[in-house]
C-alpha cells in the first residue's frame, strides 16, 4: 500500500503532459526563438493554451503546432477554429511556412489530410464535428469566456466530451481577473473540471453562487497550476530571448466627458427621483444613458476624426443605433454589423486591414478579436464605454501591438453619469496588467520546467507540530493522520467531528489538508489512512459522531441540465462501516432553505413557479452515529459503559429528552397578525413554540408567512418561519449563529468555513460520556469540541492543521479552562439592546 507520505506527495502534480516529443530543430526555421519554445512546449503537452501577447506571432505558433502534431502522427487532419475576419491572417502566415490551408464550412470539404480553417459559427451550428480531426486549435479562444451561457461553448464541450484528440487554445488577452474564463480553458483542455477547480482554489460566497474569490493561501499554487498548462508570453525576454523588435509603441489614452441634456425625472414607486444622472447603478440605467447621450457622443467623435484628416480610424460602438448615427455623421465610414452577409463582412474587415479605406465602424464583439489593423491604423475612438472589459481591451490591441510603427492614440467618449463605468474599466485594466505581469514572473522564475514547479508545490507538505496542554485539555497543531497514529489504543471515550466535506472546502495551503483532493474517491482514499486509527484509539463500545452534509452537483457537471444531490452522508456510512465501525443511526439537523438557495440557486421561488418538477428539497445536515464494537459481544455493553444516575437523569428528563415534546401552557394559538408587528427574533421563538404546542398545520404555516410578506417583514436572506420539529432526531432549535465562528467574525478575523454548533456538541457529550472522560476531535478547527468538553467537565483533545484556527482555538479552550465567561450571541443581543 502507498505510504501516507507518498500519497501526499502525489497531490502536488500539475497538468500531465499527454503530447508528443519534439526536438527544437524540428520547428520551421522561420519561427523566432520564443515562438519555437512555445511550439515545442505545446506539442509536448498535448493539451495546452498559448496566451501570446499581441504581435508575438500567435498565428504562426498555432499553424506550426498543428503541422508538427500531424507530422509526428504520420499524417491526419488538423483544424483551426477562427473568429470571423481573420482567415486571411492565417492564409498569409501559412504561406511563410510553405503550408496550404483550406477554409471550409462543411465536414464534407475536409476529405484529405491537411490543415483546415473554419469559423466558430460553423461548429456552433453543427455543420462540422471537431472530433473528426486529429488535432484542433481554437484561435482567440476567449470565445470560451461565455462558460455555461454561451451556445458555442456548450457545443464545443459536448463535442469534445471523451475525446482523445490533441487540443490547443490561443488568445492574446485572457482575462486573469476573470477566473471563470481560465477555468473554462482548463475544462476544454480536459486539465481539470470547472467545479473541481472552484473547490480547490476559491472561496465559497454565500450570497452569490458563481462569484469566485481566490483563497489568499492558494494564490501561488493556483498560478503555478495555470502555468503548467497555459503559457502567458508577454515578451520574448520572458523566455530568455532578446526583445529586439518587440517593443510596444507608446499608448496615449484620452478620455472625453460630454454633457447630456437632463431628461424628465423618473420617479420610483415611493415618489423619489435621483438628483443627478447616474448610469453606474446598473445595465438598465446605462442603456438609458446611452440613448440620451447618443447625439453628443457622435458629435464628439466627428470632431476628433475631422481634426486628423490623414489618419485612419477604428470607430468602436456597441449599439445598432450608434452605428446608424455614425454612418449619418460620417458617410465615408464603412460599417460591419452582425446580420451582414459573412463574405461581405470579411471583405470589409480585410479591406480596412489592407488600408483600402479610412474609417471602419464596428463592434468589439465582431472585429475586436483576431484582426490585425496595425499596418495602416494607429487611432481608435470608442463612441461609448461599457461594462465588458475583455472586449474593451481586445479592441484596443487590434492596433496597439508589436510591429505597430507609430504611437497609438485611443479616445474614449463617455458622459458624466458614466464616471463609475470609467472607473470600473480603469480598475480592471490595472488589475489585468498586474496579473499578466505575475504570470510573466512565474515563467521567468521556473521557465517551462514542470519539474521545478512541482518541486515548489511539494514544499507545502508537512507542518511543524505544536502542542498546548492544560488542565482538562490537550490541543495539537499537526497532521491529524500522523497525530492519531501516535495516540494510544483505546484512549478516547468519544469522537465528535465535522469531517471535511470531500472537495467542498480547503482550509490550508498544505497538501496534508483533506480538502485538497481531486474528487470524492480521492478524499475517501486519504480518509482510509485516518479512519482505522480512529477505530483503534476509540474505547470499545464507545461512539464516533460524524457531522456531514450532502452536496449539490451543478447541471453542467452532470450533463442533465439541472442540479442534483450527491449523497455524501451515504458514502460516509459505507466508508466507516467498511473500516469496522457499527452504524447506530443518524440525527437530522434542519438548515435554512432560503440561505441554501442563496448559495446554490437550486430552490428558487421563480424557478419553482416555472416548473415545480425541477426543484428538490433543502439539504439538512446529518450526525452519523457509529460505535466501535465492544470486546464482549454477549450483551453489547461498552467495555466501560456510559452510566447515568437515575436521581440526576430522572424519568421525566428522559421522557422530555426522548420525545422533545412541550405541553401547552394554555396560551391561545397565534394568529398571523400577532407575528407581523414583532421583531424577527421574537417571531422566530413564538412561531417555534406555537407549533411545538399545537398540531402542525401546513396552510396555517403558509398563511403566517404570507402575512409577514404582505407587511414587508419576511426576510429574503434567511428563513424566519422554519418548520419546527418535536422529534428527538430532527433538531430545528440549534442556534445556527451560536458558534466560535461568531467570535472570529466579531474580531474581524478569518472565519472557519463550517463550524459545529455548541448545542450539537453539548448534547452529544452529555449523552455519550461521563465526567472526566476524553472527547476527541481529529478535525479540531476552532476547537469547539474541546471547548465544550472542558465546559462540561470532560477532557478535550483536538488536532488542527490550520495554524490560524489552532491559535484561536487554544485561546477559547484556555478561557474555558479558566472558567471565564465567553460572550455568546445572546450576550451580543443584550449588549446592543
Amino acid at each position: 500500500m502507498t505510504t501516507y507520505t507518498e500519497f501526499l506527495e502525489a497531490k502536488a502534480s500539475l497538468a500531465v503532459p499527454t503530447g508528443l516529443h519534439v526536438d527544437p530543430c524540428d520547428v520551421h526555421p522561420i519561427l523566432k526563438p520564443h515562438q519555437r519554445d512555445a511550439v515545442v512546449w505545446a506539442v509536448r503537452g498535448g493539451r495546452r493554451a498559448v496566451f501570446a501577447s499581441f504581435g508575438l506571432g500567435k498565428t504562426l505558433i498555432q499553424l506550426e503546432i498543428i503541422r508538427l502534431v500531424l507530422a509526428k502522427l504520420g499524417g491526419g487532419r488538423g483544424l483551426i477554429v477562427l473568429p470571423l475576419g481573420v482567415r486571411q491572417e492565417f492564409t498569409r502566415d501559412a504561406r511563410l511556412l510553405g503550408l496550404e490551408v483550406t477554409f471550409i464550412r462543411d465536414a464534407g470539404d475536409a476529405a484529405a489530410d491537411g490543415i483546415y480553417l473554419t469559423n466558430y459559427e460553423t461548429v456552433r451550428d453543427g455543420k462540422l464535428d471537431p472530433r473528426e480531426f486529429d488535432a484542433v486549435s481554437l484561435d482567440e479562444a476567449a470565445i470560451l469566456r461565455g462558460f455555461g451561457g454561451s451556445k458555442t461553448f456548450r457545443e464545443l464541450m459536448r463535442l469534445y466530451e471523451g475525446s482523445g484528440n490533441y487540443r490547443f487554445v490561443a488568445t492574446a488577452t485572457p482575462s486573469p481577473n476573470e477566473y471563470i474564463e481560465l477555468l473554462a480553458y482548463a475544462a476544454f483542455l480536459d486539465v481539470m473540471d470547472v467545479g473541481q477547480a472552484k473547490t480547490r482554489f476559491f472561496k465559497r460566497d454565500s450570497t452569490k453562487a458563481d462569484k469566485l474569490t481566490l483563497h489568499p493561501h492558494k494564490e501561488a499554487e493556483f498560478w503555478l497550476w495555470v502555468a503548467s498548462w497555459a503559457m502567458f508570453l508577454h515578451k520574448p525576454s520572458d523566455l530568455g530571448h532578446s526583445d529586439d523588435g518587440y517593443v510596444l509603441p507608446p499608448l496615449d489614452v484620452r478620455w472625453h466627458e460630454v454633457s447630456t441634456v437632463q431628461a424628465e425625472a423618473v420617479f420610483d414607486r415611493r415618489g423619489r427621483a435621483p438628483l443627478f444622472r447616474d448610469a453606474s447603478l446598473g445595465v438598465q440605467e446605462a442603456a438609458g444613458e446611452k440613448r440620451d447621450s447618443l447625439a453628443a457622443r457622435v458629435a464628439k467623435m466627428a470632431e476628433l476624426v475631422e481634426a486628423s484628416p490623414d489618419d485612419h480610424f477604428l470607430l468602436w460602438h456597441d449599439l445598432e443605433a450608434e452605428r446608424h448615427a455614425i454612418e449619418a455623421a460620417m458617410p465615408e465610414a464603412v460599417a460591419v454589423w452582425g446580420s451582414q452577409d459573412l463574405e461581405e463582412r470579411e471583405r470589409r474587415i480585410v479591406g480596412f486591414s489592407d488600408g483600402e479605406f479610412r474609417l471602419l465602424a464596428t463592434k468589439p464583439v465582431i472585429a475586436g478579436s483576431g484582426c490585425n489593423f496595425q499596418r495602416h491604423c494607429h487611432r481608435a475612438i470608442f463612441v461609448g464605454i461599457g461594462f465588458k472589459f475583455a472586449d474593451f481591451v481586445q479592441a484596443i490591441h487590434r492596433i496597439h501591438r508589436f510591429l505597430q510603427g507609430q504611437p497609438v492614440r485611443i479616445d474614449l467618449i463617455y458622459t458624466e453619469a458614466e464616471q463609475g463605468i470609467r472607473a470600473g474599466l480603469e480598475r480592471k485594466w490595472a488589475q489585468h496588467n498586474q496579473l499578466v505581469a505575475r504570470m510573466g514572473e512565474i515563467i521567468r522564475e521556473y521557465g517551462l520546467s514542470q519539474e521545478s514547479m512541482s518541486a515548489a508545490l511539494r514544499r507545502s507538505i508537512g507542518v511543524e507540530r505544536i502542542e498546548v496542554a492544560g488542565e482538562g485539555y490537550r490541543l495539537v497543531n499537526a497532521d491529524t493522520v500522523e497525530e492519531t497514529t501516535a495516540m494510544g489504543t483505546d484512549s478516547v471515550d468519544l469522537i465528535v467531528t465535522s469531517i471535511p466535506f470531500a472537495t467542498q472546502y480547503e482550509y490550508t495551503p498544505s497538501y496534508n489538508d483533506f480538502g485538497h483532493t481531486d474528487d470524492n474517491t480521492h478524499f475517501w482514499a486519504q480518509m482510509d489512512y485516518l479512519t482505522p486509527e480512529l477505530l483503534r484509539v476509540l474505547r470499545p463500545g464507545r461512539v464516533a459522531a460524524i457531522h456531514v452534509k450532502d452536496r449539490i452537483v451543478p447541471g453542467g457537471m452532470t450533463g442533465l441540465g439541472f442540479q442534483t444531490v450527491q449523497p455524501f452522508h451515504a458514502e460516509a456510512i459505507t466508508h466507516y462501516t467498511q473500516h469496522g465501525f457499527a452504524f447506530l443511526g443518524m440525527k437530522t439537523i434542519v438548515t435554512d432553505v432560503v440561505r441554501e438557495n442563496n448559495q446554490t440557486y437550486r430552490l428558487g421561488w421563480t424557478e419553482q413557479c416555472k416548473d415545480g418538477s425541477k426543484m428538490g428539497a433543502g439539504l439538512p445536515e446529518y450526525l452519523l452515529l457509529f460505535r466501535k464494537p465492544p470486546t464482549d459481544a454477549s450483551n453489547g455493553y461498552a467495555d466501560v459503559p456510559v452510566v447515568k444516575s437515575k436521581e440526576a437523569f430522572t424519568r421525566a428528563r428522559w421522557q422530555v429528552d426522548a420525545h422533545g415534546f412541550t405541553r401547552s401552557n394554555g396560551n391561545r394559538p397565534l394568529t398571523p397578525e400577532d407575528l407581523a408587528g414583532l421583531p424577527a427574533d421574537q417571531v422566530f421563538k413564538l412561531f417555534r413554540d406555537h407549533y411545538l404546542d399545537n398540531v402542525y398545520d401546513y396552510e396555517d404555516h403558509v398563511r403566517a408567512a404570507e402575512a409577514l410578506e404582505d407587511a414587508r417583514r419576511l426576510p429574503s436572506g434567511f428563513m424566519l418561519l422554519q418548520p419546527p420539529s418535536w422529534h428527538p432526531d430532527v433538531w430545528t432549535d440549534v442556534a445556527r449563529m451560536r458558534t466560535l465562528n461568531m467570535q472570529q467574525e466579531r474580531k474581524g478575523q478569518q472565519m472557519h468555513l463550517c463550524p459545529l454548533q455548541f448545542d450539537i456538541v453539548d448534547r452529544l457529550i452529555t449523552q455519550f460520556t461521563m465526567p472526566g472522560e476524553t472527547v476527541y476531535d481529529p478535525f479540531g478547527g476552532l476547537m469547539t469540541v474541546p471547548y465544550c468538553a472542558v465546559k462540561l467537565g470532560r477532557r478535550g483533545l483536538g488536532v488542527e492543521l490550520n495554524s490560524g484556527y489552532f491559535r484561536d482555538g487554544v485561546a477559547y479552550v484556555e478561557a474555558a479552562a479558566r472558567e471565564a465567561s465567553m460572550p455568546t450571541l445572546f450576550d451580543l443581543i443584550e449588549a446592543s439592546a
